[in-house]
């Protein structure tokens, strides 16, 4: 059903409502979904918004099935009805926002989170997305700043073999799987020192190639971050442990001198923790293979691990 078809059939459920009829077409879409019947459950959740339009919890998880099957346009919709009776629900203020930064539309996914910040400064996933909001419209704004400077997207996609590098260099960056400048960007020093037979002539050699270009190790490392982020997000959607990453590191309990090495990287939550790889930790001072460690193996007990670099 296309959503302006839909719009229809809500429209005529505004002026007949009908709060039994719907409960009974949720129920029935919660049986739909105990036996793993999407369809069905869609089905009847859209018969559920057209008798009763006050439902904000049978829009959301209508918006939230639309949202699994990658019908985002009409999820959207099914979102923004949602919050459209208050107090709006949180859950479709978050996942509205994620999808609104996914058209570009960053000052609209802004509001949104906004609205939830407002009421609970401290919730960690709100606080987790505005994180990634500000880094989109940062970039944008870089962007039509820079334009000529950068050329973005056809220089950032430049074989890295297009520049006068060492056997040694070339060599070990194809082994690192860092194809394009874009690739090279997002890696840090540390991260190419900390790759076997990597030396210190070989990184010399990159960062004055690099300069000559106005450019330097490391500044699209954020970038990384977020990609990092968004794709572990992307993993977990749908498993209800989406919120694993939005917790505290704090949470996991680290010595003093773990925490004090996470707070330089300005490392908040287990999502900014797993977007970071062990050369980035092992570049900041004092944090040495036994904090190292530690991290891990609390990562691990909860089923994550530091990014890692494609070998």
């Amino acid at each position: 059903m296309s959503t302006s078809s839909l719009d229809m059939v809500i429209g005529t459920g505004e002026a007949q409502r009908n709060a039994k009829l719907g409960t009974e077409h949720y129920r029935k879409a919660e049986e739909a979904l105990a036996r793993n019947d999407r369809p069905a459950a869609v089905g009847e959740l859209r018969k559920a918004v057209a008798a009763d339009p006050g439902n904000s919890t049978a829009f959301f998880k209508l918006g939230y099935l639309l949202d699994l099957s990658g019908e985002e346009e009409e999820a959207i919709v099914m979102y923004e009805r949602a919050c459209d009776n208050p107090p709006a629900p949180i859950n479709a203020l978050i996942n509205l926002a994620v999808l609104l930064e996914d058209r570009g539309e960053y000052a609209q996914a802004e509001r949104k989170l906004r609205q939830v910040l407002e009421t609970n400064p401290n919730h960690a996933r709100a606080r987790l997305y505005m994180k990634d909001v500000a880094a989109s419209k940062t970039m944008v704004m870089d962007e039509d700043i820079d334009k000529d400077r950068l050329k973005r997207n056809a220089l950032l996609d430049v074989p890295v073999t297009d520049f006068e590098l060492s056997v040694r260099a070339r060599t070990c960056l194809k082994k690192m799987n860092i194809r394009t400048l874009g690739d090279l960007l997002r890696t840090t020093e540390a991260e190419l020192l900390a790759y076997k037979n990597f030396g210190e002539s070989s990184l010399i050699e990159i960062k004055q190639m690099l300069a000559a270009k106005g450019l330097r190790l490391g500044q699209g490392v954020e970038d990384a971050h977020r990609a990092a982020r968004r794709k572990l997000m992307d993993q977990l959607k749908g498993s209800g442990n989406e919120a694993v990453l939005a917790k505290p590191v704090s949470d996991m309990n680290l010595s003093v001198r773990a925490r004090k090495a996470l707070q330089l990287l300005n490392i908040q939550s287990l999502g900014d923790l797993v977007a970071h790889t062990e050369a980035e930790l092992m570049g900041v001072k004092n944090f040495g293979a036994t904090s190292l460690s530690e991290v891990r193996e609390k990562l691990s007990e909860m089923n994550l691990r530091l990014r890692e670099l494609d070998a």
